[in-house]
């Protein structure tokens, strides 16, 4: 084998343990999360239980794509809700939330000023406004009703402890419990998911599952 040769499998095999240490990490930070979900987890279900308007989620960056990944999910499983971007949300679109709704915002770090604006202003005028963050701390979650510490461990889950990696996935296994939990308790069927999803794959199903293959 050339010099060459050796030169490229040594790089290969540096760019696969990369990719895999990556996983790893990632895998890591996602298997701490069932820790984080507590007796606050079961109010903020009851609550959403109880609510006569509708759930909004919000946020901006990558927590914003998280927010409206949550958003979609809830409605589908049986909650109805919908994503507000934060800066339409300043921007006259504030005025679709009603003191029935129940606001649930997402920031990693807490400190976008335009979150802060919209969450400080939801709250003054006596909307629930639920902060997921990693800063409780932080202005963000100082100005909300409620907050939700997700913690990402290890912390280069995030490259650098700044790229929304890893703590996307933390964010995403939490919504997706508050998801598939108000599904399971509103009896929400597979039949109901078909109905509302008439498209794509989902459509197209004739034979359904027999539960919901959920936890009880």
């Amino acid at each position: 084998m050339s010099s060459l040769e050796d030169l490229h499998d040594d790089v290969d095999s540096r760019i696969v343990s990369t990719a895999r240490a990556v996983i790893e990490r990632e895998a890591r930070a996602l298997s701490g999360v069932p820790a984080q979900i507590g007796p606050d987890f079961a109010q903020i279900v009851q609550a959403v239980l109880a609510l006569d308007g509708k759930v909004v989620t919000t946020g901006t960056g990558t927590s914003g794509i998280m927010a409206e990944r949550l958003a979609h999910l809830l409605a589908v499983s049986g909650t109805p809700a919908f994503y507000l971007p934060c800066l339409d949300a300043l921007h006259g679109g504030m005025g679709a939330i009603s003191t029935s709704d129940y606001v649930i915002a997402f920031s990693k770090g807490g400190r976008s000023d335009e979150l802060i604006q919209l969450t400080s202003r939801l709250v003054a005028r006596g909307v629930h406004v639920l902060a997921v963050t990693e800063k409780p701390d932080s202005p963000f979650a100082t100005a909300a009703s409620t907050v939700v510490r997700l913690r990402t461990d290890p912390v280069d889950a995030d490259p650098g402890g700044l790229i929304a990696m890893g703590s996307t996935l933390v964010v995403g296994a939490w919504g997706d419990a508050l998801a598939a939990t108000l599904m399971r308790l509103r009896d929400h069927s597979w039949e109901d998911v078909v109905d509302i999803h008439p498209g794509g794959y989902v459509g197209v199903q004739h034979e359904l599952p027999e539960d919901q293959g959920l936890d009880s």
